[in-house]
């Protein structure tokens, strides 16, 4: 549990614990180094879309739309790609880091811009196959 300490603390308690989850938001995804075999797994559960409450991201997808340009795409699916290249970036930090990245909204594969948002993210396999990734974990567990 998290209680009153702060994210180099339960940074710290993370690597130290082999068997520790660590479970945050957007909050983690910039900042937080931990190389190694400590992060193994990183899961995401929704496309990190900007809020549609969110004036400034309005107004900039207007400009874009009154401009001739489609802002969807330009601003808001942008702004999803650099958070999940960040997101994902947690995973691999150095050559020889392994592990899973699950991305877990359907829309990644479904949507027609789930094509952009795949081409923001580091290379690598792709499957949408339960099995192959349970069998990847307990590689890397081993």
């Amino acid at each position: 549990a998290q209680g009153e300490a702060q994210l180099p603390e339960l940074a710290r308690l993370f690597v130290e614990d082999p068997h520790a989850c660590l479970f945050g938001t957007l909050s983690l995804w910039q900042g937080l180094d931990v190389p190694g075999d400590t992060c193994q797994l990183v899961i995401v559960d929704r496309i990190p879309f900007p809020r549609p409450d969110d004036p400034l991201m309005s107004a900039r997808q207007r400009a874009a739309d009154q401009s001739g340009g489609n802002g969807f795409m330009q601003v808001a699916a942008t702004h999803a790609a650099l958070l999940l290249a960040q997101g994902t970036g947690r995973l691999i930090r150095t050559r020889t880091d392994r592990g899973v990245v699950a991305i877990l909204d359907p829309r990644l594969v479904t949507a027609r811009y789930g094509g952009f948002l795949r081409a923001s993210l580091p290379p690598m396999w792709s499957t949408t196959d339960r099995d192959v990734v349970l069998k990847a974990l307990k590689r890397l567990a081993a």
